[in-house]
C-alpha cells in the first residue's frame, strides 16, 4: 500500500477568490489555470496497518499545526473512501521555490492525492481524484487533470471538480517566472476577499469571464487568453486589497515587472502578458518566438528567473521514483 506522484503547480488565469466552505474547500466561483512545468511536487505514501500516528514530511521537514490539518483532511478523506484506518507515511519534495506565488500548494496536495488514492488501492478518474485534492488546496484540483484546467464550482463532489479543457496553446505557450520573494498567507487572504466591498463586483463579472476565457481557449487566442488573465490578476489584487486589513503582496520588482512587460508590448509588439496569483512573484506569459527577449527584459529587473512550459496531469511514477 505504497506509491508515488507528481505533480505540477498551476498558474491561475481566471483565479478563485475566497471559499464558500472552508472545511471542504468548496470556491465561490469557478476558475481556469494552466499547470507549469518542469517544476514540480513529488509525493510518496504509504499506508500500514501496524502504524500508530500519521508522519508528514516536506521538503525534509516534519509538517505540524495548520499544514498538518490541511494533509489531514485529503488522507481521511482517502481513508474514508477505501474502507480502512492504517497509518500514513507520507513525504513530498518539490524542486521549485515554494510559499513566493508560485502554486507549491497546488501541486503538493494533486500529488499527494494521487500517490493516497493510489495506495489505497482505489480505482478514481483524474476529475475523481481532483475532488479529493480539493480538501486540501482548491487549486490542487486543477492541478490534477493538468494543463489548462478549469474546476467548477458546486456544493458537492459531483459538481466541484475540475477538467481538462483541450486547447492548441499547449505547445507554444512559454512561462518567465520573475521571483519576487515575500511572505504570504493565501488561506487569509481568501477570507479577506471575501469581505472586501470589491468582491460582490468581482462575483457579478467572474461568470462571463469564465466564459470569455474558455473560447478564448478553445480558439486557441493567445492575446485574449493572456489579456484575460492580465486583467484578472488586476481584479484578484484589487478584492484582496480591499479587504479589513488591506492587505499589498505586491512588492517594488512586482510593479518593475509589470511595467517591463507594457513596454515590450507596446513599444516592441512582443505578445507578453503579466499575470500574479496571492504574492509577489509574477508569471510572464509568452510565445517560444519571444522567450529570450522576455527573460532578459525580466532579468533586467533584478530578479531571478525560470522558464517554465505547459505541465501535464499528475502522473503516477516507478517505484525506483519513490521518497522512501
Amino acid at each position: 500500500m505504497k506509491a508515488t506522484a507528481k505533480a505540477h503547480p498551476i498558474q491561475g488565469l481566471v483565479k478563485y477568490h475566497g471559499m464558500r466552505d472552508e472545511e471542504l474547500r468548496l470556491p465561490y466561483h469557478d476558475s481556469i489555470s494552466v499547470c507549469t512545468a518542469p517544476s514540480h511536487s513529488k509525493t510518496t505514501a504509504a499506508f500500514d496497518p501496524d502504524r500508530e500516528e500519521d508522519v508528514y514530511v516536506i521538503d525534509g521537514e516534519e509538517v505540524n499545526g495548520r499544514g498538518a490539518e490541511r494533509i489531514d483532511a485529503v488522507v481521511d478523506h482517502v481513508r474514508d473512501l477505501a474502507g480502512i484506518d492504517h497509518g500514513v507515511r507520507f513525504e513530498s519534495a518539490n524542486n521549485f521555490p515554494t510559499n513566493i506565488g508560485f502554486g507549491s500548494s497546488s501541486s503538493g496536495f494533486a500529488a499527494a492525492a494521487m500517490a493516497l488514492v493510489e495506495a489505497a488501492g482505489l480505482e478514481m478518474t483524474r476529475p475523481e481524484i481532483s475532488t479529493v485534492a480539493r480538501r486540501g488546496s482548491s487549486s490542487a484540483a486543477r492541478a490534477v487533470t493538468g494543463a489548462f484546467s478549469h474546476l467548477r464550482t458546486g456544493m458537492n463532489d459531483k459538481d466541484c471538480r475540475s477538467e481538462r479543457i483541450e486547447t492548441d496553446l499547449e505547445d507554444d505557450l512559454r512561462i518567465v517566472a520573475g521571483m519576487v520573494p515575500s511572505y504570504k498567507e493565501t488561506e487569509e487572504a481568501h477570507k479577506e476577499a471575501a469581505e472586501s466591498h470589491m468582491f460582490e463586483s468581482r462575483m457579478a463579472h467572474i461568470h462571463g469571464q469564465i466564459s470569455d476565457m474558455r473560447d478564448a481557449l478553445y480558439d486557441g487566442d493567445f492575446d485574449a487568453v493572456f489579456d484575460l488573465a492580465e486583467k484578472d490578476s488586476l481584479s484578484l489584487a484589487a478584492a484582496t486589497m480591499t479587504g479589513p486589513a488591506g492587505w499589498v503582496y505586491w512588492q517594488p520588482r512586482t510593479i518593475e515587472i509589470f511595467n517591463a512587460v507594457r513596454e515590450l508590448r507596446n513599444a516592441e509588439d512582443v505578445p507578453v502578458y503579466f499575470s500574479v496569483d496571492t504574492g509577489a512573484s509574477v508569471y510572464i506569459n509568452t510565445t517560444d518566438e519571444y522567450v529570450g527577449r522576455v527573460e532578459e527584459a525580466v532579468a533586467d529587473c533584478g530578479v531571478d528567473t525560470r522558464v517554465w512550459e505547459v505541465g501535464g496531469p499528475a502522473q503516477i511514477l516507478d517505484e525506483d521514483e519513490a521518497l522512501f
